[in-house]
């Protein structure tokens, strides 16, 4: 894959403190990594809901970390209050959550393979067979996960850990490179990350947005795209990987 991405500039849109190893693998690539975070991770105003799961978690017999987020942020604050109880699963959505837990000394993890989404862990007969599940997620999360184990017969308790903000960021440097045209591509790795750059980048950034070329990796995402009329969506694979391998494989054909 290397110079597979030669002389293109790419929009990372992934929170500052997750983006820097797909900016690195573009750049590797030969490309030109162009940060612009779409979401800003910060505490919630009241953990006292949270610290009450945590310290109940002999309750629950399956803890399920919805993002890499949530890994990173509830597990650091789990193990500075107590230990984990010796009967509990642990669950994640993807990679990136399993690596989030890893790093904690937490590693039997369990996790779909191949697709990163509540739909793909539901399907797992380990969270089929939950009874009492603890969601660990940001404040307002999706629903889907929760409704669907509950409509299996499972208690449902959720623990917000984080809430994600809108980062205050001066699109014009972005709008001067599209001027310029030094940007090729958008990556995008939520929903809510993409109506956030389409807010960010103002008017003035609605048209270039929509005649760039949009990598998501994951179909209700690129739906979204599609929904405010970008033209070209491409649907790439899971994580950092699949979208460097999206790129790639475009920018050959281009």
């Amino acid at each position: 894959m290397k110079q597979a991405l030669k002389g293109k500039g790419i929009i990372v849109t992934r929170p500052a403190h997750q983006s820097g190893p797909l900016a690195r693998a573009i750049e590797e690539a030969g490309g030109r990594a162009i940060a612009f975070p779409a979401i800003e991770i910060r505490d919630v105003e009241d953990l006292a809901p949270f610290h009450g799961v945590v310290n109940e978690l002999e309750e629950f017999d399956l803890a399920v970390f919805i993002s890499p987020n949530a890994a990173e942020r509830a597990i650091g604050m789990i193990l500075a209050r107590r230990a984990l109880p010796p009967g509990l699963r642990l669950a994640a959505i993807g990679a990136g959550g399993v690596r989030a837990l890893a790093a904690r000394g937490v590693t039997d993890v369990i996790a779909p393979q191949g697709r990163y989404d509540s739909e793909a862990l539901l399907e797992l007969p380990e969270v089929a067979a939950a009874r009492r599940v603890a969601i660990f997620r940001g404040a307002g999360g999706r629903e889907h996960l929760g409704e669907a184990l509950r409509a299996r017969g499972a208690s449902v308790t959720y623990a917000e850990c984080y809430r994600r903000c809108r980062p205050d960021v001066d699109p014009r440097p972005l709008l001067e490179a599209w001027s310029r045209k030094e940007i090729h591509a958008v990556t995008v790795t939520s929903s809510e990350g993409l109506r956030n750059v389409f807010e960010m980048v103002t008017d003035a950034g609605r048209a270039p947005m929509q005649g760039t070329p949009l990598f998501a990796p994951h179909p209700r995402i690129a739906q979204a795209a599609r929904d405010l009329d970008v033209r070209t969506v491409v649907v790439t694979g899971p994580g950092d990987e699949g979208l460097l391998t999206g790129l790639a494989n475009y920018f050959s054909k281009a």
